[in-house]
């Protein structure tokens, strides 16, 4: 069976959202981790709102593709399979797929790099780090929980698994998923996959990049064990930046490595998984000026010694390297795995 069968097969499940039909990730999500609830952030990019919104969801299959369309004018949802390649994104009011975001500087979780130029300024991922001393009830903070700017949802690994992913296959990427290649989405998926294929490592850490739900949970599992609990931050302020107070600290990692997915500039859901020895994670609860009540996770960096020292956490927080634990919220879309207390 080929590609495009495999392809037309998974989505065709779509249809059956307002059924409660499981979709293949979910299911293996499932039989791997019957007691670990999935999070948030994971059901998310199973089943994006505008697919569930409402009963009209249906499934076209014509010669030009598949269809999935949600009846909400101009922001259906478009999957489609043809023989120019496939397209996965969301159509705006002028019919144009967005396929990938474009982000304002590096990868801050990837914490070989130094901040650009303009990332100090730019970037929502400033306000997200913070000191170790800080997470404590009664503590103020302005934060804007975002979401990857892309909405790049999760494919099937039978179908991630049958597109390639690594540098030198990039004509072939580019073909399959109807992306020009010399456009900023083509630049930014290119960043992407050489981030995930650079070898260098902090000490003790060992990282792997996630191109499917079922490839993360595998990954993480091999690490940590299959008794584990995957959170992410609950958060609905959207891009906006609010003043929140913490009313609640609960700790969920005991001394024992944990594993953090961040959600990646990708024409689909691609994970930068990494497994860390001296990292704690934490379920924060807090309350917004304006009476909102958010739970987020936040995960505390025992050991930032090996980080660049032009690092954004350091810019921002005026610390060296090695001298404090930092720590930072993680944005609505990104997943931490951690043992089951």
């Amino acid at each position: 069976m080929d590609f495009n069968f495999y392809f037309i097969v998974a989505f065709l499940s779509v249809a059956l959202i307002g059924s409660h039909a499981a979709l293949p990730s979910e299911i293996y999500w499932n039989s791997v981790l019957p007691n670990s609830p999935m999070p948030k952030a994971v059901k998310d990019l199973l089943y994006p709102a505008e697919w569930g919104e409402d009963k009209s969801t249906a499934v076209n299959v014509g010669h030009g593709g598949v269809g999935v369309h949600t009846g909400k004018p101009g922001h259906s949802t478009y999957v489609g399979v043809r023989k120019g390649g496939v397209t996965v994104g969301t159509r705006t009011k002028t019919g144009k797929p967005i396929y990938v975001g474009v982000s304002p500087g590096v990868n801050p979780f990837v914490y070989l790099y130094a901040a650009g130029e303009t990332q100090l300024h730019d970037d929502p991922n400033v306000a997200l780090f913070f000191l170790k001393k800080d997470l404590t009830p009664g503590k103020k903070m302005n934060l804007n929980f975002y979401k990857t700017e892309n909405g790049a949802t999760v494919l099937p690994r039978k179908v991630a698994d049958s597109i390639p992913f690594s540098s030198d296959k990039l004509p072939e990427i580019f073909s399959k998923l109807s992306v020009n290649p010399n456009s900023k989405e083509a630049e930014i998926m290119k960043k992407t996959i050489q981030e995930c294929e650079d070898e260098t490592t902090i000490k003790g850490e060992e990282k792997f990049c996630a191109t499917s739900l079922e490839s993360m949970i595998d990954f993480s599992t091999s690490k940590i064990g299959k008794r584990v609990e995957a959170i992410s931050t609950n958060a609905e302020n959207g891009d906006k930046l609010k003043e929140y107070s913490i009313v609640g600290v609960k700790k969920m990692s005991r001394g024992k490595a944990v594993v953090a997915c961040h959600k990646q500039a990708y024409a689909y859901a691609v994970f930068y998984c990494h497994k860390t020895e001296t990292t704690v994670a934490y379920k924060v609860s807090m309350v917004a000026a304006d009476g909102l009540k958010e739970e987020a996770v936040a995960v505390c960096h025992l050991d930032t010694t090996a980080w660049n020292p032009k690092h954004l956490a350091f810019q921002v927080l005026k610390v060296n390297p090695g001298s404090v634990p930092v720590c930072h919220f993680l944005p609505s879309d990104h997943v931490v795995w951690v043992p089951q207390n």
